[in-house]
């Protein structure tokens, strides 16, 4: 299974940015996708998840009602829109494909593509 993330750059605070994981190879529609970010020095943090079958989602209580994950089934894409972002939420930005349930635990998310730069300026 290979992961691309697209769609990060520089956005002012309040505004919009809108990343999309395209997935390829070996993927079964049992898999659980999953957004994480990470700022340098600091853990890996949960941003949210969506179970590919029935679109179960899961969101950490620091996006709830900002961020919207999705998935596309003809795109083969997982889509996170990221609304009234905060300085807060710079990071870089990376999506997972994992086999088991939808979770924040990154330890169960079995490929992980390249990360894209979201940066929010106040």
């Amino acid at each position: 299974v290979q992961l691309q993330a697209s769609g990060g750059g520089l956005v002012q605070a309040g505004g919009s940015l809108r990343l999309s994981c395209a997935v390829s190879g070996r993927f079964l529609n049992t898999y659980v996708m999953g957004w994480f970010r990470q700022v340098p020095g600091k853990e890996r943090e949960f941003v949210s998840a969506i179970g590919w079958r029935f679109g179960t989602t899961y969101y950490a209580d620091s996006v709830k009602g900002r961020f919207t994950i999705s998935r596309d089934n003809a795109k083969n894409t997982v889509n996170l829109q990221m609304n009234s972002l905060k300085p807060e939420d710079t990071a870089v930005y990376s999506c997972a494909a994992g086999r088991t349930v939808v979770t924040n635990n990154p330890t169960t998310y079995d490929y992980w593509g390249q990360g894209t730069q979201v940066t929010v300026s106040s």
